[in-house]
């Protein structure tokens, strides 16, 4: 099967890469917005990008169509995150507006809308298909349960950072579920991650859900934490910062394994291949890199972007 892998981020466009020469073989326009995320279909037939304050979706294989085939409507303000079902049937989002939405792609307008009561960062879908989780600017992680409807849990990791929100709380910058469904990650803008083993019946003792199995800094003091995300395998978590680097942490201990540092800006995004053995990453560097994790080291570079690139999609699955 082929590779999908795509790029994008303030310069309005989108680009689509030959993964194995670095070659650019596709543009698109993305009009009136930058773009702040990028996700592709598991069939690989369409790429979803979200901006300010739309969501546009792409056809893949239709290199003769350039426009949208889908534009959503219904945010108000910067969509931060988003992702599809396994079925590919719909898409959720979260956006800086204090909503996460649930989209049929048959119609143009949001099925559910769920209220975080503050700016969204970061979404996720649980892998058993029926929670989304959320992380926000007010330092809280949400968990909407899409069969009731309702947010049946909100966290708030204790934080020894600073505050960044009127409440007093630290932002979470990402939240992440691992395939297994094992652990569930929230990172906040301060470089602190926190781990919890939602499938863990002793999480839930004492009226404190989710007590974090893992807590850590994942990057120096006075860095800012832009991104993390659990390989597909769930042996590892990468961050994302502003230091230049991406780090690789390992699940199981927690402990730092490899620092990816050959960007000359931040980092911003990274994504795992289906096998976990690359990464790439996006950097306003203006470039993103593809990784070899077995000898930590980058083997190919895609730079045609003007300016930051700030957004990755990568589905090399053979399935």
């Amino acid at each position: 099967m082929s590779v999908i892998l795509a790029t994008a981020g303030q310069d309005d466009k989108i680009r689509f890469w030959e993964a194995p020469s670095g070659i650019c073989s596709r543009v698109l326009r993305y009009a009136d917005s930058q773009v702040n995320c990028l996700e592709i279909t598991t069939d690989k037939q369409y790429l979803a990008a979200g901006g300010n304050p739309h969501i546009r979706l792409f056809e893949i294989n239709n290199s003769s169509n350039e426009n949208p085939i889908l534009s959503l409507e219904g945010h108000t303000g910067n969509v931060t995150s988003l992702g599809f079902q396994k079925n590919g049937r719909y898409l959720y989002s979260g956006s800086e507006d204090g909503t996460v939405k649930l989209w049929d792609l048959r119609s143009p307008t949001y099925s559910r809308s769920f209220d975080s009561k503050g700016p969204v960062n970061s979404v996720a879908l649980h892998p058993n298909q029926a929670e989304i989780i959320s992380g926000d600017q007010n330092g809280s992680i949400k968990i909407f349960d899409l069969g009731s409807s309702k947010c049946i849990n909100d966290i708030v990791p204790d934080s020894h950072s600073s505050s960044t929100s009127s409440q007093g709380r630290v932002a979470i910058q990402s939240v992440d579920v691992s395939e297994d469904a094992r652990t569930l990650v929230a990172a906040n803008n301060h470089a602190e991650v926190f781990a919890w083993n939602p499938s863990d019946a002793t999480m839930k003792q004492n009226g404190e859900p989710f007590r974090p199995v893992a807590k850590f800094r994942a990057h120096q003091l006075g860095a800012y934490l832009l991104h993390a995300k659990i390989s597909p395998d769930c042996r590892h978590l990468v961050t994302t910062s502003s230091d230049k680097t991406a780090r690789l942490f390992d699940t199981t201990t927690w402990q730092l394994t490899q620092t990816l540092s050959q960007h000359k800006k931040w980092v911003w995004d990274a994504v795992f291949s289906a096998d976990s053995s690359y990464l790439v990453t996006a950097s306003s560097d203006r470039s993103s890199l593809l990784w070899n994790l077995r000898t930590g080291t980058p083997v190919r570079q895609y730079t045609d972007h003007d300016y930051a690139v700030t957004c990755v999609a990568l589905n090399d699955s053979s399935t």
